[in-house]
């Protein structure tokens, strides 16, 4: 079905006569995709709907028709969470488009001791709305959801329970993400990460302390100091790589 548009809804985008298209879906497949009423595109549920999360549907002068359930696809790759401090300005905007085109599985903004912004529901809704958006992009089969902001010390005990958990850091004499990786794969294709990224400046001493007293692994992206934005594609581009050669 990759040659199909898919196109993200909300449950109650499912109504009794058919799948209520926004006005921004309906431009977006008429205007600018220039499709055809009878015209098929792929349907993704954010949760299941009658059953299942994807449908084979066809567009209606209204709206979209659903026509059939289809198989979800599998996502392959160890299945990471990215946890990142957020950056000042609209920097997280680009942390989850990014994050949400390379696969990663769950994205939980933290709130650091260097953490400028101090996001709103509105925000946090754009956040989600980016995730869809570069899903349907990357013809991925899940959006990976976006956590309610949280501290670092809540961010370390929601991820206690998983290993193996890597926290990037910067001018320091750690082992590169990488050759972590390399010298101790996880064993399952599907198993899970923890990364976590810090805000601009980098992690306090305090709180790299509380992530190694919690047995996060400190880990390089390489000499060059990069920028809060910049980290997360480049630790995720080196996971994909790694995963993709285990």
């Amino acid at each position: 079905m990759k040659e199909l548009q898919r196109i993200t809804i909300a449950t109650e985008q499912w109504q009794a006569a058919g799948i209520d298209l926004t006005s921004e879906q309906n431009r977006y497949l008429r205007r600018v995709l220039r499709l055809n009423v009878g015209d098929r595109l792929v349907v993704i549920g954010e949760q299941p709907i009658a059953g299942s999360r994807w449908w084979l549907a066809a567009l209606t002068v209204n709206g979209a028709s659903p026509i059939e359930p289809l198989p979800e696809p599998i996502e392959s790759g160890w299945r990471v969470t990215l946890v990142a401090a957020l950056p000042k300005g609209s920097g997280f905007d680009e942390v989850v488009r990014q994050a949400t085109e390379l696969g990663v599985a769950e994205i939980w903004p933290v709130l650091s001791d260097r953490t400028v912004l101090q996001p709103n529901a509105n925000r946090l809704d754009r956040w989600r709305r980016i995730a869809r958006e570069a899903a349907e992009q990357a013809e991925r089969a899940t959006i990976p959801p976006i956590a309610d902001p949280r501290s670092w010390a809540e961010a370390i005990a929601a991820a206690e329970s998983t290993y193996p958990r890597y926290l990037c850091v910067a001018r320091r004499s750690v082992p590169h993400l990488l050759h972590c990786l390399q010298a101790h794969p996880p064993t399952d294709p599907h198993s899970s990460i923890v990364l976590a990224i810090g805000p601009e400046g980098g992690w306090t001493p305090d709180e790299v302390t509380q992530a190694e007293r919690s047995g996060w692994q400190l880990v390089s992206l390489g000499p060059q100091v990069l920028r809060a934005v910049t980290a997360p594609l480049a630790a995720l581009a080196v996971i994909a790589a790694a995963s993709e050669r285990a």
